[in-house]
């Protein structure tokens, strides 16, 4: 299955024209290209499933919520959708963005809670070694880099020693691995097949993030 050429031509007609009138005109192309990236996006699950656990698929809106932005255009010229792993016992999610010069995959922890951040900067504060560890690795650093994106706090949270060896992953909010993509990957034929082995690159990753997770400071599991 392969992304048609189509799909970021409406895209970028869409970004140019980017107005209710236009957008209803030429709400049959949507449909027919949304009806796609759904059936594309199933392929992806499916891959998943061999070697992890989806629970929960979103697709989001193409619709943009304008009521806080300065930008009042009302559509994102783009398909996007996150891909869940399973429950407690996995936690953290996927991620692809599908743009014309600006689509990019995903994958880790967005947004944790106030509990799992602690849980995580504390095993950091105890030994960042293996993390970094993963961060260093080859097959990782092919395709991600050796750095996590994310929100992070400018100095240190709350009772944490700003002068840490580990400050720089203490004070992220989010732990995620990116990966931008040209419109030439996303439009070759094997680009189903690369989503799935840029995804199996973050399995270690995701196994030490659920260990750390489900366990406490002691190892002993909470689940």
């Amino acid at each position: 299955m392969q992304i048609p050429k189509s799909t970021l031509k409406y895209l970028k007609t869409l970004k140019k024209n980017n107005n209710r009138d236009w957008f209803h005109e030429h709400k049959t192309a949507f449909t027919a290209e949304q009806t796609f990236i759904k059936e594309f996006h199933k392929n992806i699950i499916a891959n998943l499933n061999k070697h992890d656990k989806i629970d929960k698929y979103k697709l989001f809106r193409i619709y943009r919520d304008v009521r806080f932005s300065k930008d009042k255009t009302p559509y994102q010229p783009h398909f996007a959708a996150s891909f869940s792993r399973t429950g407690a016992a996995l936690r953290g999610g996927y991620y692809l963005r599908i743009r014309p010069s600006e689509s990019f995959i995903a994958g880790g922890f967005w947004d944790p809670n106030k509990e799992d951040l602690l849980r995580i900067r504390k095993e950091f504060e105890i030994d960042a070694s293996e993390i970094r560890e993963i961060l260093s690795n080859k097959k990782f650093t092919s395709v991600y880099g050796n750095e996590l994106k994310g929100a992070e706090l400018k100095s240190a949270p709350r009772d944490f020693d700003k002068n840490h060896e580990n400050i720089d992953l203490i004070r992220k909010k989010g732990f995620i691995a990116v990966k931008e993509l040209t419109d030439n990957e996303v439009l070759a034929p094997d680009f189903l097949e690369n989503v799935d082995h840029y995804f199996k690159t973050l399995r270690p990753f995701f196994d030490y993030m659920s260990a750390v997770l489900t366990t406490n400071l002691n190892g002993e599991s909470i689940i």
